[in-house]
């Protein structure tokens, strides 16, 4: 009997020990994060991006290294993202409608799903803004001066396809008037042109000029929120003045599709612990930073649903010349 025992033991060990023999996976992380930034250093998704990076870094223990890849509204940084290797020691921040918009109304260095989506942390209500001493006082000098004089009104934006032109054209469709574009590739470059007075309007989001709007420098004619965001109660909605325009701009976190699902699943909580921490909130307020977590199932339907309402009205009402 003792050697049967013994015998059986021998045969169940034998595999457990094969096991432990395979080569062990590697910790993760074991080296620095890469966290890609799409655009310039001071805006909203820097920001986002930078905090984000820091809680990161003092839960993962390893260093969150951000990069800034501005240009083509987006774009750049989104395809160095999707190109990355998909091991988990890269993520990148994605900012909507662009990342959808991008790919629909152009050859780009990506497609959305090459990117493994872990979850969205800020929902950024945008605005239309002047410098404090235009002589447009609302959304309707505004608008009776493009009725005046089409096209010598200028608006600036972010790129072709985000949030703020897609506003700028649902403004021009419903108030019958011809604005002329104006795309800067970031935040920086547009807000600095809007305050030296070589854009006439600017679309930014509310918290992108919460500085500027603090020291007087820039006032905003409306908001495109379907409710007045708390943050900036006194400024009214462009529903309010008559024009059905609410859009916004979401930051979440995305990284190269095929990270494995485990590493997935940990970054998508770690940012959901982020968004519900009073400490992060606290920062957050402070950095006039309006948190909108989703999880990455909730962003991922959000997403497809907002590429099918893009795709559908590309094909019927294209927001740019098509290729």
């Amino acid at each position: 009997m003792r050697r049967i025992l013994a015998l059986l033991l021998c045969l169940v060990a034998v595999p457990a020990q094969g096991l432990l023999a395979g080569p062990a996976r590697a910790a993760w992380p074991d080296r620095p994060i890469t966290l890609i930034v799409p655009f310039s250093p001071g805006g909203g998704a820097d920001i986002a991006g930078r905090s984000m990076g820091r809680w990161l870094e003092a839960r993962l223990g390893q260093p969150v290294v951000v990069v800034n890849r501005p240009g083509a509204g987006g774009a750049i940084g989104f395809a160095a993202t999707a190109q990355a290797a998909p091991d988990g020691h890269t993520i990148g921040v994605v900012t909507l409608p662009n990342l959808v918009t991008i790919p629909i109304e152009r050859r780009a260095g990506y497609t959305v799903d090459q990117l493994a989506l872990i979850a969205n942390l800020v929902d950024d209500v945008g605005g239309v803004f002047v410098r404090a001493d235009s002589r447009f006082r609302s959304m309707a000098d505004l608008v009776a001066a493009a009725r005046r004089d089409p096209g010598a009104v200028s608006f600036g934006t972010t790129g072709v396809g985000t949030y703020a032109h897609l506003g700028m054209l649902a403004l021009e469709r419903q108030a019958g008037i011809s604005l002329t574009a104006v795309a800067y590739g970031s935040t920086a470059p547009m807000r600095a042109a809007l305050l030296q007075g070589e854009l006439q309007v600017g679309g930014l989001s509310m918290t992108d000029a919460t500085q500027e709007m603090a020291a007087g420098t820039l006032r905003p004619l409306g908001q495109m929120a379907a409710e007045r965001w708390p943050g900036t109660p006194e400024v009214p909605t462009l529903r309010e003045q008559g024009f059905d325009v609410v859009l916004s701009s979401l930051r979440g976190f995305a990284a190269p599709a095929g990270t494995p699902p485990a590493i997935l699943r940990r970054l998508s909580d770690l940012v959901g612990e982020a968004a519900r921490d009073p400490g992060f909130r606290a920062l957050a307020e402070k950095q006039a930073m309006p948190l909108g977590y989703q999880d990455s199932a909730a962003f991922a339907a959000g997403i497809a649903g907002m590429r099918a309402q893009y795709e559908r009205l590309w094909r019927e009402q294209p927001w740019r010349e098509r290729d």
